[in-house]
């Protein structure tokens, strides 16, 4: 019997061949240059961002997926072919994570959000299974109010029923109509069972320009021998 066909292969003219992790950020000011577009993933803590990112990536390890929601505290940055990032931001929402770090959303994602010039979208993450939360409709109205553009991404679709996914989605657009005369782009995914890659890639290849999808070729090793 053949070998399965990857289904993370192939699905969108956005190469995502070379994805390495860049580093973690506590602030804004410990970012990375600002020299290439960034598309970042926000949303509760236990919404599914870092396996959102090995699914868009094409890798299962690359982001830490922990056991334990609100492990992750700082900004992290993954560099995709040397061309553009992903960038995982610290969640909201979880009770065991500090009362400090709890609140609305950390000061630090605030900053990135409203004062990153390259920041080209967000992916505001939702758990699909689960109605309106507080946490998050107050997050998506910030958006608004701050002119972030986003897109809303439903994630666990494999654990909500058709009916279900149906009845959260509509909810979702008729509070985010009372902010906003125009809805945002709605996407469904699932870590496992690998649903929603081809629409995200596709969603990236529509804002990357032509040069910016382009790998870059890495410098050669300097010789050793004189001459």
């Amino acid at each position: 019997m053949g070998s399965r066909p990857d289904p993370c292969q192939h699905s969108s003219r956005v190469n995502t061949s070379t994805a390495i992790f860049t580093g973690s950020a506590p602030n804004l000011e410990a970012c990375p240059d600002e020299s290439l577009p960034e598309f970042a993933f926000a949303g509760c803590s236990n919404v599914g961002k870092s396996s959102l990112v090995n699914l868009l990536v094409g890798k299962r390890d690359l982001a830490r997926v922990s056991p334990t929601p609100g492990h992750t505290r700082h900004l992290n940055f993954y560099t995709i072919n040397g061309t553009w990032r992903l960038v995982d931001l610290p969640g909201y929402g979880y009770a065991r994570v500090e009362r400090s770090e709890r609140g609305r959303f950390s000061k630090s994602v605030m900053d990135y959000l409203e004062n990153r010039p390259n920041l080209q979208c967000v992916f505001a993450l939702v758990d699909s299974s689960l109605p309106p939360r507080s946490h998050d409709l107050e997050f998506l109205e910030w958006l608004i109010d701050n002119a972030v553009p986003f897109v809303l991404v439903l994630t666990k679709s494999d654990k909500t029923p058709p009916a279900a996914l149906e009845a959260n989605i509509e909810a979702f657009k008729t509070h985010i109509s009372k902010w906003s005369e125009s809805l945002p782009e709605i996407l469904v995914c699932s870590s496992v069972a690998l649903e929603g890659r081809r629409p995200l890639l596709m969603l990236i290849d529509s804002v990357l320009t032509p040069e910016q999808k382009k790998p870059k070729r890495q410098a050669p090793p300097p010789r050793k021998t004189p001459w």
